[in-house]
Parts: C-alpha cells; structure tokens; sequence
C-alpha cells in the first residue's frame, strides 16, 4: 500500500534510499516466506544428491563438488526466506556462529578450490566431507543445547 501510494505521488524509487529499497523489496507474505523456503531448501538437497549420484561418473569429482558445494549453498540460502538476507547475516556473524560460519565458507572455497585450480581429487573429497561436518555443526548452534549434547555424546563415546 505504501508503495503504491508512493508510485501515484510521483515520488520514484531512485529518490529512495538503498536501506528502503531493500526492505521494500523484501516485504514478501508468511505463506510465501515458508513455500520459497520450502523450494529452495529441497533445491538444495536434491543438487547434494545430485552430485553424490555424479560421484560415481568418470572425472565425476569435478560435478560432485560443485553441486554438494551449490546445494549447501542453496540450502543456507533457503533460511533468508524465513528471517530476511540482513537478519540472515547478523545471525550468522554473531559471536557464537562466528567461527563455524567462517569455517563452513572457507569450506566452501577451498571444495572449489581443489577441483577446479588444484586439481587433486581426493583433497576436493576431504574437503567436502569436512564441509558437510562445519554445516552441520553450524546448523546445530541455532537448536538450543544441541552443540553441548553432541560434545557429550561424542566425549561418552571416546571414554
């Protein structure tokens, strides 16, 4: 309603600031926040599946590790639907996300990396295990206790 009537007073959005050209744009419905969610999170595991399934093909490595790299990618993505790309990013810099946020991206690259300018297979592979370990314990910090309960049943386990 406020952008129509903007649009009608003649007031243009070159005359708006980025910060409200941004939120403008985000202003999207619940309902369409959870069904973009929805497709993106299950483009994203199906790219994961995708490119295990490649795995196995002749020089595979290489499409394996740019979709299992895209599907996590698409899958981090996905939660910009529900809680918006700005609030996305404080989140995930916060101090307790900050490491594994910056060991999850660098994860990321360095999958990329191997395949592509490296060119070694089983770094590319180490790596894209090593990816899906940080992804995971990334996804554990936004589940309350969750981290604490892995340490312990890991720490059970090795005594």
């Amino acid at each position: 309603m406020e952008k129509l009537r903007r649009v009608l007073s003649g007031q243009d959005d070159e005359e708006q600031g980025l910060t409200a050209q941004v939120l403008d744009a985000s202003t999207l419905s619940f309902g369409t926040r959870v069904k973009w969610f929805a497709i993106c999170f299950i483009a994203g595991v199906a790219c994961s599946i995708l490119g295990t399934a490649l795995l196995w093909l002749p020089k595979g490595i290489k499409l394996f590790a740019v979709f299992y790299t895209l599907g996590n990618i698409a899958a981090l993505a996905s939660t910009c639907f529900l809680m918006g790309p700005l609030k996305q990013l404080k989140t995930m810099f916060e101090p307790k996300r900050l490491i594994a946020t910056v060991v999850m991206l660098l994860f990321l690259v360095l999958t990329l990396c191997a395949v592509f300018w490296w060119n070694k297979k089983g770094l590319a592979l180490i790596f894209c295990i090593l990816q899906f370990l940080a992804m995971t314990w990334y996804s554990l910090s936004y589940i309350p206790y969750a981290r604490d309960a892995v340490i312990k049943c890991f720490t059970s386990c090795l005594e």
